[in-house]
């Protein structure tokens, strides 16, 4: 245990502090994508394997933080992991930023993977865990909302800036590198998680309780009953979703070029055209994420990203296809994917599980998406209809898990004594309607 446990006096700051996880996730992500497949990619004669290679590598560097972090973060507090990932985070850009040759861009891919797989699943925890009742959902949906601030961050600079070659990408880096230090230097005035300190007090004290109830504080709760259904769905929703995501923010600036022949300052102008209303669309569900109408938010939102992938799998991938894929999913995603997940991987999992459970569905889902990686260029090169068939195919499946499994599972409930190691299970309300007492929200 590190640092105060008292609980904060600003859930906001919390929020805003810890949910920059996913900012410099996002524009890590993107900032790789954009000057490693595009700024870098001549002068140092990167090959589309090398470029697949080491975008896939961040990603699965990503599976192996989280995987690690999200368990030390629920052993040891949310404070020590984040704060230690932000120092690998900004060690980690700073070969990307000083890149002359392909094994640096290596080590820093890895080195940032790493990080930012870490961070997420202790920030997440932490968000969650410091906003007040009935507000939970609204501060996890606002870290999704610092996403996509990332997003348009990176965009700006590559859109305007107007540098080119190894200068370019050098920027992008240097943005990384600022903002990691930056927010390291504030989070060190934020408290450890106060739930997250009873908890741990309580478990250590009761180390081998016995009750009826099913206890949650050891890693092998995570995969019996009724835990391991929500890994399941959870990890799966999100796995399946993450890889139309990925490929985009990952290889948009690829398949643009190469499959559209655009230029790259075009292709992030024109993305740069979808995220006012992609943030306007995050407010709303701000608003409604707390309320018994976020099922009906959830199910538009779905129906927009399959929408969008269906047009470059029927019509091929075209300037049109592709700019309509970005905008139309942008706007689904306000309500369903990432933002969404985020909301379950909070709810569904007690204290002492929560950042593991996070870490494992995180894991599982950039491994995924860094092996797929791995084959995007040759395979969206050489059999283009196949490629966007199967990411259509993918985010179909998504929707039926998010529609109809995720809304049959039970959620876990709090006790209000701090002291209380055991937490109990209950059967969720498939409208989505939070429930009056002490107990975790349904999902959706």
């Amino acid at each position: 245990m590190s640092g105060p446990t008292h609980p904060t006096s600003n859930p906001w700051k919390t929020a805003t502090l810890a949910g920059m996880a996913s900012y410099l996730d996002s524009a890590a992500l993107v900032t790789s994508g954009i000057a490693i497949g595009g700024y870098y990619a001549a002068p140092l004669q990167l090959a589309p394997g090398t470029i697949g290679s080491l975008l896939g590598l961040q990603t699965l560097a990503f599976a192996a933080g989280a995987l690690f972090g999200g368990r030390l973060g629920d052993r040891f507090g949310r404070r020590t992991v984040f704060t230690c990932s932000l120092v690998l985070y900004a060690a980690g850009v700073l070969p990307l930023l000083a890149a002359a040759s392909p094994a640096l861009l290596f080590a820093g891919v890895i080195a940032t993977g790493l990080a930012i797989g870490a961070d997420l699943p202790v920030s997440l925890a932490l968000v969650n865990e410091e906003a007040p009742e009935g507000r939970k959902g609204t501060m996890v949906v606002f870290s999704g909302m610092l996403w996509l601030a990332g997003i348009v961050a990176v965009l700006l600079l590559s859109s305007f800036m107007g540098a080119q070659g190894m200068l370019g990408g050098r920027v992008l880096f240097a943005h990384l590198l600022v903002v990691a230090v930056v927010v390291l230097l504030l989070r060190l005035t934020l408290s450890e998680s106060a739930e997250w300190a009873a908890a741990r007090r309580a478990a250590d004290a009761h180390p081998n309780s016995a009750s009826e109830s099913v206890e949650f504080g050891r890693v092998r709760d995570l995969f019996r009953a009724p835990t391991v259904y929500a890994l399941l769905a959870t990890g799966l929703y999100y796995a399946t979703w993450n890889l139309g995501a990925n490929t985009l923010g990952q290889f948009g600036t690829f398949l643009w070029t190469a499959l559209a022949e655009g230029e790259v300052a075009r292709y992030s102008q024109l993305t740069l055209l979808g995220l006012p209303v992609g943030f306007v669309a995050g407010l709303v569900f701000m608003r409604v994420v707390d309320r018994p109408a976020r099922h009906a938010w959830f199910a538009a939102g779905t129906a927009l990203i399959v929408t969008a992938w269906a047009l470059p799998a029927l019509f091929g991938p075209g300037e049109f296809t592709l700019v309509a894929v970005m905008l139309v999913s942008g706007l689904g995603n306000a309500f369903a994917g990432e933002s969404i997940y985020k909301i379950w991987s909070q709810e569904l999992f007690p204290t002492l599980l929560r950042a593991t459970a996070t870490g494992v569905t995180m894991a599982f889902t950039r491994a995924l998406a860094g092996l797929a990686a791995l084959g995007t260029p040759a395979l969206a090169l050489g059999h283009t209809g196949l490629f966007f068939g199967l990411l259509l195919g993918v985010t179909v499946l998504s929707a039926v898990i998010g529609l109809l499994w995720v809304p049959r599972l039970a959620r876990t409930a709090r006790s209000e004594e701090p002291a209380d190691a055991v937490q109990r299970v209950e059967p969720a309300d498939p409208s989505g309607a939070p429930t009056p007492d002490t107990t975790e929200k349904a999902v959706p």
